[in-house]
C-alpha cells in the first residue's frame, strides 16, 4: 500500500506540523521537519502494510528529523516561544495556559503527551513510533502529567491567592 502523496500532505501536514513544533519550540524548523518528512516519503518507495502504518512512520521520520534539528550545530535563531504564543489562537485561556506547561516540559515528556493526547495514539503506538517499551512510555506519560499537574496547581493557586 502506497497512498498518494498529496493525500497525505492534505491528511497529515497539521498534525505532523504539531508533533515537529512540540520538539523544536520553532515555527520554521517545525515546517522544515514537515517538508522533510513528506520528501523522505516521495523520494523512498516503501511499501506500507495499512494506513496506520503509514501514520506512524510519517510521526516517527518527523519526530526524529526534529530531534536533528535541536541537536545540530547551525541551528538558527529562534523566535522565543513567549514571542510565538501571541501568534497562536486558542479556544479558552486555560486551553492557552496547558500548552504554555506542556511547552515547557522536558521533550521526551513533550512528545509522549502530544501523541496520547493530541494525536490518540495507544501507548504501543507511541512505543513503536519512538521505538521505546510500553513501560518506558507509560513512566514518561506518568512523569509529564505529574510535571504538569504540579505546574497547573501551583498557577492555579497563584491566581486563587491573588484574587482573595
Amino acid at each position: 500500500m502506497r497512498p498518494p502523496l498529496e493525500t497525505l500532505m492534505e491528511t497529515y501536514r497539521q498534525n505532523l506540523y504539531v508533533a515537529a513544533f512540540n520538539v523544536c519550540k520553532n515555527a520554521q524548523d517545525a515546517e522544515d521537519v514537515v517538508q522533510e518528512t513528506f520528501l523522505q516519503y516521495w523520494s523512498q518507495k516503501k511499501e506500507f502494510e495499512t494506513e496506520q502504518h503509514v501514520r506512524a512512520w510519517l510521526f516517527r521520520v518527523a519526530i526524529n528529523r526534529a530531534k536533528n534539528v535541536n541537536n545540530s550545530f547551525f541551528r538558527r535563531s529562534s523566535i522565543p516561544l513567549e514571542d510565538y504564543m501571541d501568534q497562536l489562537v486558542f479556544p479558552s485561556e486555560e486551553a492557552s495556559e496547558l500548552f504554555e506547561a506542556v511547552m515547557k516540559l522536558p521533550v521526551k515528556y513533550r512528545v509522549v503527551i502530544h501523541l496520547f493526547y493530541y494525536e490518540d495514539y495507544s501507548i504501543q503506538e507511541i512505543a513503536d513510533i519512538l521505538k521505546l517499551s510500553q513501560s518506558n512510555v507509560k513512566v514518561r506519560l506518568s512523569r509529564g502529567r505529574a510535571a504538569l499537574r504540579n505546574t497547573l496547581k501551583e498557577a492555579w493557586n497563584d491566581d486563587e491567592s491573588g484574587e482573595v
